[in-house]
């Protein structure tokens, strides 16, 4: 299909405007007092598999863990948007949701070296990635596992293979965009568990014991807000819709089948009651010190949940539905036909957390126990490169970590994104403080960077918060938070 055909059926759409920050066209932000422009939206959205058809390597675990079923197929859905004035565009994003540990930055780069001779209008830049953190998805990233010669699908075979497809549903998202409609709510899900515990001494672990007299309580805040969008076509068809929880879909981690997690039967009641050809785009929110799997009241949740008749994965989507439709209720209250659409690519720099002599020591020894062991290839490198950045940070050349940051304004809601595996606080921190009616934040876009943890979780430490799962701490967390929401309050001024 001709990308202008979208174009030349809104051509007569009057248009609203407003007043603020205005980005031209799909260029660069304007500091001046221009007007921020409202347009007709066009919205394009396209599903594809990026499910292997041979045995893969599956990713998430130190443990080399090689697929042998298919349990549900993992996918890539994207989200094409587009406001115009007349036949001009005024911005545009591509969001795509992959279920996926993490989207690495060479797979972000091959995705958009693929679109860009194939949408020669469309900025490639203001296209990106983000992973619902499945744990039993392929490996993109090679040298992680020691893996066997033959009989498996290969990383960089599979990273071909899944950005070749990312790209295509990429462009057919575009090329279906159409004048549409918007409409944004927020519900409640008991999803997120926090999943750090605390104890007597002093110290926290991930999946640490709660039944025992050392236990003191779980160590950070939950989030139970569900944000969601909803989009339209022009005779009220629900076409697609943004789903952002504060939780990775790790609740079936583990295993040796392919599967989507539980994002897999939340769009099966989606389809069941919306229809097959409803878009669900999976975002997952900051969450890095979250799991959907409860850490104490075990019981009483087995109970619940047998007496229903479901698994652990149908329990969560029941959940996640049940919320989407109590959003979905009020949504169609307020739905907006021209709309502001504004669309800001930064690179904003972080500090590396610093390797203190005490870590590299401990980190040189741990490597040098596995180096010589194929089968602990993973467990090597996340100690080896402990003491690579010791040694960058003592020569003076490692330098400060540059992010690509999105900040997507529509409407009276923003989106916004960042590399990491966000501790809860942060993203609490940055929608109690922006000026967005609702602030989508979503982890592990355009990037992958590990962990990012908190002040508090660093002083516990354990998985996830020590310098082995870190290369951004809390220092460099705060300054994430900070240029997030400058980045938003400029869009709503």
């Amino acid at each position: 299909m001709n990308a202008n055909i979208g174009r030349r059926q809104f051509m007569n759409v009057s248009l609203v405007g407003g007043t603020g920050l205005f980005i031209g066209g799909l260029g660069r932000i304007s500091q001046g007092a221009e007007t921020a422009q409202a347009g007709s939206l066009l919205v394009g959205a396209a599903t594809t598999s990026i499910t292997p058809d041979k045995p893969v390597p599956l990713d998430g675990h130190r443990g080399l863990r090689i697929s042998n079923k298919v349990e549900s197929p993992v996918t890539a859905t994207a989200l094409a948007l587009e406001s115009c004035n007349g036949d001009k565009t005024i911005d545009a994003a591509i969001i795509v949701s992959c279920d996926i540990v993490a989207i690495r930055q060479d797979i972000m780069e091959q995705v958009r070296s693929k679109v860009k001779p194939r949408l020669p209008d469309f900025d490639v830049n203001k296209l990106f990635l983000c992973a619902t953190h499945t744990h039993n998805a392929p490996v993109t990233l090679e040298g992680r596992y020691t893996l066997p010669e033959s009989g498996v699908m290969k990383p960089s075979e599979y990273s071909e293979f899944m950005t070749t497809r990312v790209a295509d549903v990429v462009v057919e998202s575009w090329q279906k965009r159409r004048v549409g409609k918007v409409g944004w709510a927020q519900g409640q899900a008991v999803v997120a568990q926090n999943r750090r515990a605390t104890y007597a001494d002093g110290t926290a672990k991930m999946y640490g014991a709660t039944n025992i007299p050392e236990f003191r309580g779980m160590e950070g805040y939950e989030d139970h807000n569900l944000d969601v969008l909803f989009f339209w076509d022009q005779q009220n068809h629900l076409i697609a819709t943004a789903v952002n929880i504060p939780c990775p879909s790790q609740d079936a981690e583990g295993g040796l089948s392919i599967h989507a997690d539980f994002w897999h039967p939340v769009r099966q009641m989606l389809h069941d009651r919306y229809g097959k050809d409803l878009l669900v785009l999976g975002l997952a929110g900051a969450g890095g010190d979250q799991t959907s799997r409860p850490q104490y009241g075990k019981t009483a949740d087995d109970r619940m949940r047998k007496l229903r008749g479901l698994t652990r994965l149908e329990e969560v989507a029941r959940r996640i539905v049940n919320g989407w439709e109590d959003a979905f209720e009020i949504a169609r209250k307020d739905i907006h036909n021209d709309i502001i659409l504004r669309h800001c690519v930064k690179q904003i720099e972080l500090p590396h957390r610093k390797v203190t002599e005490a870590e590299v020591a401990e980190a040189h020894k741990e490597a040098e126990k596995y180096a010589k062991i194929p089968a602990q290839r993973w467990n090597y490198r996340w100690h080896q490169a402990v003491v690579e950045r010791y040694e960058a940070q003592k020569a003076g050349t490692e330098g400060p970590y540059k992010m690509e940051l999105h900040v997507v304004r529509l409407g009276d809601v923003v989106i916004t994104t960042n590399e990491f595996e966000l501790f809860t606080d942060y993203g609490v921190q940055m929608k109690a403080r922006s000026p967005a009616v609702q602030t989508f934040v979503i982890q592990l876009a355009a990037g992958s960077y590990g962990y990012l943890p908190t002040e508090r979780a660093v002083r516990g430490g354990g998985y996830s918060a020590v310098i082995q799962s870190n290369r951004i701490g809390p220092e460099g967390g705060q300054v994430l938070v900070e240029e997030t929401l400058k980045q938003i309050k400029e869009l709503f001024q």
